[in-house]
């Protein structure tokens, strides 16, 4: 089987390219139908763009609109495809049988197929009868990708009883670029100023390209100034980005309150108690704009790595956690053009709630992925943990946990325990207190006869640590070596 080749002009996603190439390319008469999902903004459009140009195939764009201008729009793209003339479809039965008479047994690709079910709420039961042994698209040997950033939506489309269920061969989720992939990306060889634009426009590729005109910091002196004339200035199109990316949920209504449950996860809220009383209301009436926030991945819930029932809440999009940490606190200044002001008075919130959060997730992202080579073996989990030191009436935070996986019958295995600081050099005290973690959890059955001790720093260790030896010291070099 002869795969299309990725263009040059698609960055990395390599493994997203593989994926669809296989699909596209396959032979197989059960391989019918294809989901594509992700957050707005990752580039599944490009991709599959780039995917129809390599293979011939048809490629409809959706948009906002009713079930007639969608019908008259489809016609049009499908006459143009078979090569001239027009269709006028009644509905979206008949526009599919033509469609699939037409294309024959090359790829249809739907993009923001969300928007169509919102207008024609049928259309999946209707694509589903297409996809049946005796379907239109089977006869025809067609193979169809549907596309959309509303994950609520994409994810609907394939849960329960949908019409849609078991006939799907592809299940691709497009994922921001990894905090490596990002700063190649942008072009950045120095990790610390990685490390800094990556807390504000994380790994979304589009950050670049389209909403910046290519605009990245030459240095990490000219990163201020960068900071004012893109994200903070009012003319660029990534200053309201972050609102934008909430108002476009479809499953939001009360913009007000789930901005309000974003800004308490922004700046240190993590648990759904701490959630509720930092906006002022009962945990009761925030379930479901976080169960919202959750279906759409603007929040991701973390298990504590050593008390269960114990959920963590972190917002996904480093663009919001900027937005709501700084640019909403000092809106007025910001529409106001003074940006210079607002960012001179939050840079220490900026640090604090913005970057050391961030790059503690890089941090956790780097131990899942260093393997053997690091930590002896194969890691299982990775995950932050609160241990409770009762005799200090304490609690002693651990940034990054990694686990072995788990053996049936046989204590956990700690494979590491790790405290990052972010502007903080670090010294044999902070080995001190993860030891004293390490003893607590001897305490609670854990397996830590091999557990390595871990310090990840932005800003360099203590020359007393680097003599210590049997310690595990992870610089900036270190986490984005490739």
């Amino acid at each position: 089987m002869s795969l299309p080749q990725k263009p040059e002009r698609v960055f990395d996603r390599v493994r997203e390219w593989e994926g669809l190439a296989r699909f596209a390319a396959s032979s197989n008469d059960d391989v019918r139908l294809g989901i594509v999902s992700g957050r707005r903004r990752q580039g599944k459009t490009y991709l599959l763009d780039a995917l129809a140009e390599q293979t011939g195939a048809f490629f409809f764009a959706a948009t906002e609109s009713t079930e007639r201008e969608t019908l008259e729009r489809f016609g049009r793209a499908v006459a143009a495809f078979g090569g001239g003339g027009r269709y006028a479809f009644h509905d979206w039965e008949e526009a599919l049988e033509r469609l699939f008479a037409v294309v024959g047994n090359r790829l249809v690709v739907i993009d923001e197929f969300p928007y169509l079910v919102k207008a024609s709420p049928a259309l999946p039961s209707q694509l589903q009868r297409a996809l049946d042994p005796r379907g239109s698209a089977r006869s025809a040997g067609s193979r169809v990708l549907l596309c959309g950033s509303a994950m609520s939506v994409m994810g609907g489309l394939l849960a329960g009883t949908a019409p849609l269920r078991g006939r799907a061969s592809l299940e691709l989720v497009v994922k921001p670029l990894g905090y490596r992939q990002a700063a190649r990306f942008w072009e950045i060889d120095d990790p610390r100023l990685a490390v800094l634009v990556h807390s504000i426009v994380g790994g979304t590729p589009a950050y670049r390209r389209e909403f910046v005109g290519g605009d990245a910091p030459s240095s990490l002196a000219d990163f201020d100034s960068w900071v004012l004339r893109t994200v903070l200035n009012p003319q660029v199109p990534l200053f309201r980005e972050a609102r934008y990316l909430l108002a476009e949920e479809t499953e939001i209504r009360d913009v007000a309150l789930y901005h309000a449950v974003l800004g308490a996860i922004a700046t240190g809220n993590a648990t759904r108690g701490g959630i509720a009383a930092a906006i002022g209301r009962p945990s009761t009436d925030i379930g479901h704009p976080l169960s919202v926030l959750e279906d759409s991945q603007l929040i991701v819930r973390d298990a504590d790595a050593f008390t269960k029932g114990k959920p963590l809440y972190r917002i996904s999009e480093p663009l919001i956690v900027f937005y709501e940490a700084i640019m909403r606190r000092q809106w007025t200044l910001l529409e106001r053009g003074y940006e210079e002001v607002a960012w001179t008075g939050a840079q220490s919130t900026f640090l604090a709630k913005v970057v050391g959060p961030n790059f503690e997730s890089i941090c956790r992202d780097w131990a899942l992925t260093a393997g053997p080579a690091v930590f002896g073996e194969p890691v299982g989990h990775v995950a932050s943990a609160s241990i409770n030191d009762a005799n200090a009436r304490a609690q002693i935070e651990v940034d990054v946990v990694v686990l072995a996986a788990e053996e049936p019958g046989q204590p956990r295995r700690v494979l590491s325990l790790g405290e990052v600081k972010w502007d903080r050099v670090m010294g044999v005290g902070h080995i001190n207190r993860l030891e004293r973690a390490r003893e607590l959890l001897a305490g609670k059955g854990y397996d830590v006869r091999s557990t390595l001790l871990a310090c990840y720093s932005g800003a360099g260790f203590s020359s007393e640590l680097t003599s210590m030896g049997g310690v595990l010291l992870v610089d900036l070099e270190t986490l984005y070596a490739e």
